[in-house]
């Protein structure tokens, strides 16, 4: 047997006990009623090479779960009404402004305490501002709360947190002594300018007709291929441009919208979505280690507490101020209580630029995945507390 097919049948194994173990689970989960999510994450943690280490090689993993997230914001951006999303620019833009700058602030009080530097109050404190747009839509997508008013509100906020990734990655960078290439900030600044100008043109021209549109609609096999070449496509090039790869899919997906042509090319990704979304979250499962945590399961704990409840606060009093009623904002700030998969990357360029050490980055590491596990049990949590005074049902 050649090495190509047994590295092609230990792969083919490793999906066939995956999806088992993920059917199996499910049922549980399921009897539970707790979000499909919670399910991944579990399968990923018990498969991964900190559990039962049947599935080694978490890179494939890993890789094909970006793809989830890519896919995820398409859907997404197919969903929503661009003119309804800007309307809530205030509390999008200068809304996530605040709440960085809170969190920031909230960590430079903690920080001066411990004796941290300036470098690492705002690593810190760019880490625990991000919320996770992959939960966050899953978990709206599944309630079908994505077009109520604080559904577009709380992806307003989480779409301007993807854009403002890149600029802290710069700052990250700076901090560790290094500059980014003149190259880079060209390529960036084009993407921008790209990015702003489809949104005008789709807020200008209401309908945009893709071509040979009446070709592709008879044929089921093109239509698979034109909406995956959308779907990546636009994340290739945006992701190129030194920008998000969900943000270039977020747009291409309300550019598909507007081109009224959602139908066929939610049905030609929907079961892609799905494998991929699922494979994203066993991707972050796979990342938590169980003895890192035993041996360090108090400030874990510890940590894991405060950043629920003081990313809840702060997101609440954002929403809140800006005009929101106090339920929603609560459920709102309960949304983006958890900590970001973008902070995986930060984390990881902390570590790199040296701000950090290996110990606060494993500590960041299973941080965020845990947070990510538990955060649909939190939102949960307040949403039972808070019962009828959180009118999420209400459109925009």
């Amino acid at each position: 047997m050649t090495l190509l097919a047994i590295q092609t049948d230990s792969l083919h194994s490793n999906f066939v006990i995956l999806s088992l173990a993920i059917i199996l689970t499910g049922f549980l989960f399921r009897i539970l009623k707790q979000p499909t999510l919670i399910t991944y994450i579990i399968v990923g943690l018990l498969l991964g090479p900190n559990g039962f280490k049947v599935i080694t090689n978490e890179i494939i993993v890993t890789n094909l779960g970006e793809l989830g997230l890519v896919l995820l914001l398409f859907f997404i951006g197919m969903e929503i009404s661009l003119p309804k999303l800007i309307t809530n620019w205030r509390v999008s833009v200068i809304g996530t402004l605040l709440q960085i700058s809170v969190t920031t602030l909230a960590i430079f009080v903690a920080g001066k305490y411990l004796d941290w530097e300036l470098n690492q109050i705002v690593f810190w404190g760019f880490v625990l501002s991000m919320s996770s747009t992959a939960v966050i839509v899953k978990l709206l997508d599944e309630k079908e709360e994505i077009n109520s008013r604080i559904g577009q509100i709380v992806l307003g906020i989480l779409l301007v947190q993807d854009i403002l990734f890149v600029p802290m990655l710069i700052v990250i960078g700076y901090m560790g002594g290094e500059s980014p290439k003149n190259t880079e900030l060209i390529k960036q600044v084009v993407g921008g300018v790209l990015i702003i100008g489809i949104i005008f043109l789709i807020l200008i021209k209401k309908q945009i007709k893709l071509p040979f549109r009446k070709y592709i609609i008879r044929d089921h096999e093109l239509q698979v291929f034109v909406a995956f070449t959308l779907c990546f496509g636009f994340s290739f090039v945006t992701a190129y441009l030194g920008l998000s790869a969900a943000l270039g899919a977020f747009v291409a997906g309300m550019l598909v919208s507007s081109s009224k042509s959602t139908e066929w090319v939610y049905k030609s990704l929907l079961s892609f979505k799905v494998i991929f979304v699922a494979l994203f979250f066993v991707s972050i499962g796979m990342l938590i280690d169980l003895n890192f945590i035993k041996t360090n399961y108090q400030i874990i704990i510890l940590m894991i507490i405060l950043v629920f409840i003081i990313n809840n606060f702060i997101n609440t009093l954002v929403i809140k101020a800006f005009g929101s009623t106090w339920g929603e904002s609560i459920y709102g700030g309960a949304l983006h209580a958890q900590i970001g998969e973008f902070s995986f990357i930060l984390g990881s360029a902390g570590y790199l630029a040296g701000i950090i050490g290996k110990y606060s980055y494993d500590l960041i590491i299973n941080i965020i995945a845990i947070s990510l596990m538990l955060s649909s049990l939190w939102i949960y949590l307040i949403h039972s507390i808070l019962k009828n005074k959180i009118r999420i049902g209400q459109k925009t």
